[in-house]
């Protein structure tokens, strides 16, 4: 497999990140993740505006996007991919032992995989992990993900496929990898910013097609008649079960059908611009 490693296209096996960077040994870095579907990137302008976004909240020096954009169509055509999943790494480099930068330049890495399907439906448990909406960098999609990697390995391992993370209000927050919608009296609701949870690219879509933003509890989380999480690779997957308890019925319900669809739609279009 060959990935883009700071300017240059290389083998996977071949290409070295200094065991003196930031981005591994401190987490000091961001990233994206977007999908491409037949050989074309869905939403890039957005993602690298949001990776430039994160890179100015870490005080990182942003790749310039023009470079960024060859990167990625590099890497997808040098891989014979059509269907895939990217994603693109930004860290402060390497540095000094400790917390403290150096001078070097930052490190970029694009990466793209073969798209895995997801299943047609997920479940979740509420996890004990709190996500805290006061940090500084909440919302920020940082490669620092220790939290998210404990929450889904606990959900797993109580055999669900996802973890729903309140806030230290006791909100709902987020999933793990996703936002979070719930669907009362026929409208879907997800979390606002102001709940600490990332503002997904495809959370954004699916508002602009109709869904609201609302402060959710758990107690919604039981009174929902339907679930569904959303990400860039997922797109819309209903959630029919939480902490072993069917939302609604326990089947993907008409709202969450209509959305997928209008995604699926939008996703389409634009594309064959």
């Amino acid at each position: 497999m060959k990935i883009w490693l700071n300017g240059v296209l290389a083998e996977e096996g071949e290409a070295c990140v200094s065991p003196a960077d930031h981005g591994f040994l401190v987490g000091d870095g961001v990233f994206e993740t977007l999908r491409w579907y037949s050989g074309r990137p869905f939403a890039l302008d957005e993602h690298l505006r949001r990776l430039e976004d994160g890179c100015r909240s870490l005080a990182i020096g942003a790749p310039d996007r023009r470079e960024i954009e060859r990167a990625a169509h590099s890497v997808v055509e040098a891989n014979g991919l059509e269907d895939a999943r990217m994603r693109i790494t930004v860290t402060s480099g390497a540095g000094p032992p400790g917390l403290a930068r150096g001078d070097a330049a930052p490190t970029v890495l694009v990466v793209a995989l073969p798209l895995s399907p997801w299943p047609p439906t997920s479940s979740a448990v509420i996890s004990d992990l709190r996500r805290d909406e006061q940090a500084p960098l909440a919302g920020v999609k940082t490669v620092s993900l220790a939290e998210s990697v404990m929450a889904l390995a606990r959900a797993r391992a109580a055999g669900a496929d996802e973890a729903l993370l309140l806030n230290r209000r006791g909100e709902l927050c987020e999933a793990t990898t996703a936002n979070v919608f719930l669907v009362h009296d026929g409208v879907a609701a997800t979390p606002p910013l102001d709940a600490g949870c990332l503002a997904g690219i495809t959370r954004e879509h699916v508002l602009a097609l109709g869904a609201q933003e609302r402060s959710l509890t758990p107690t919604d989380i039981g009174t929902a008649r339907e679930a569904f999480l959303t990400s860039s690779t997922r797109e819309v997957q209903p959630l029919v079960l939480v902490d072993g308890e069917p939302v609604g019925d326990g089947r993907p319900g008409p709202v969450t059908s209509r959305l997928a669809e209008l995604y699926s739609r939008l996703v389409t279009e634009s594309l064959s611009r």
